[in-house]
């Protein structure tokens, strides 16, 4: 298939709050095929234990990426002039059944990478990175992945309500458990909040999982944090995901578990752009929960953050 630079539709000819909906204002194939970076919607929040809503964030951070324009205005990066990307549109996930919407999330990534393509995805809720992360690795046929980890929470706990293993607060336990990433690749940034237990970040640590609390990232700052990413990762091919609670709820309320205390939005930013010269083979944007954002600021957020990420990981495959 012939490969195409797909091109924004301009906002100077056909105004932001016109036209077809999708990310960046891309054109939206009927395949991946041909594609460097696939960008692709997961409306799917079955793994949420108490506010519901982020199945709805695929449709509202599009709605916002129509703010986006086409070039980075620090890094000078323009990706549609470097890759060939897209919005593949959703993946199709039913809302009823956790087990058979995993096998279809990491279905519809197993195309995305079938076709040669990066996948760059908007969630859903945070359980939605496990089938995506074991797609990658399928794909790929090789040793497991480094993570960086945008985050509140560590998302390493086992088991909730019981005997279930799968929700928004298990997935990087599961992909340890699984083989697919590498605990002492993994770099977990932002982490703060209550805890269950006093030792609830205990497995994680055991396991040589590099946790940057909130407040050690205050000490380091953001050129602190990246330097140590690139110390932790080097050459690792990785995965990158930003849970928007990363960022304080007074700058993304809609989320479904807001903790104070988070990243300013120029924070999260720099740090984004930092993550420049990683192996990254996949990345996401989750928790964007529209229900509960206030004149779509969370959503904008998620947008500006998947920006970031399709400028670092365009120019990176452009290397």
């Amino acid at each position: 298939m012939t490969r195409i630079l797909h091109e924004p539709v301009d906002a100077s000819r056909v105004p932001r709050f016109a036209g077809r909906p999708s990310f960046m204002r891309l054109p939206t194939p009927d395949t991946p095929e041909g594609l460097d970076i696939a960008l692709v919607g997961i409306p799917w929040d079955g793994g949420t234990t108490n506010r519901a809503g982020a199945r709805h964030g695929p449709r509202e951070v599009r709605n916002q990426s129509s703010l986006m324009r086409r070039g980075h205005h620090v890094s000078g990066v323009i990706p549609y002039e470097l890759v060939s990307v897209a919005d593949v549109g959703d993946i199709e996930v039913q809302p009823i059944d956790l087990m058979a919407a995993l096998a279809q999330i990491e279905a519809g990534i197993a195309a995305i990478c079938a076709a040669g393509a990066l996948p760059l995805s908007v969630g859903g809720d945070h359980l939605t990175t496990l089938p995506v992360l074991r797609a990658i690795h399928k794909a790929r046929g090789e040793g497991p992945l480094g993570l960086v980890q945008f985050d509140a929470h560590s998302d390493t706990n086992d088991r909730y309500f019981g005997d279930n293993l799968y929700t928004h607060g298990t997935p990087f336990r599961r992909a340890i458990e699984e083989g697919i990433l590498d605990p002492q690749k993994i770099v977990q940034i932002g982490i703060r909040g209550s805890v269950y237990a006093a030792d609830e970040h205990q497995w994680a640590k055991d396991h040589g999982i590099r946790i940057i609390y909130i407040e050690e990232a205050d000490r380091l700052g953001p050129q602190g944090v990246v330097d140590e990413v690139h110390r932790i990762l080097g050459d690792t091919p990785c995965y990158v995901t930003f849970d928007i609670d990363g960022i304080d709820p007074s700058m993304a309320p809609g989320t479904g578990t807001p903790e104070i205390g988070g990243f300013t939005t120029r924070e999260a930013q720099t740090m984004v752009r930092g993550l420049a010269g990683l192996n990254i083979r996949g990345a996401d944007v989750v928790e964007v929960s529209p229900p509960f954002d206030i004149g779509g600021l969370t959503a904008l957020t998620g947008a500006t953050i998947l920006f970031e990420l399709l400028c670092v990981i365009s120019a990176g495959l452009k290397r």
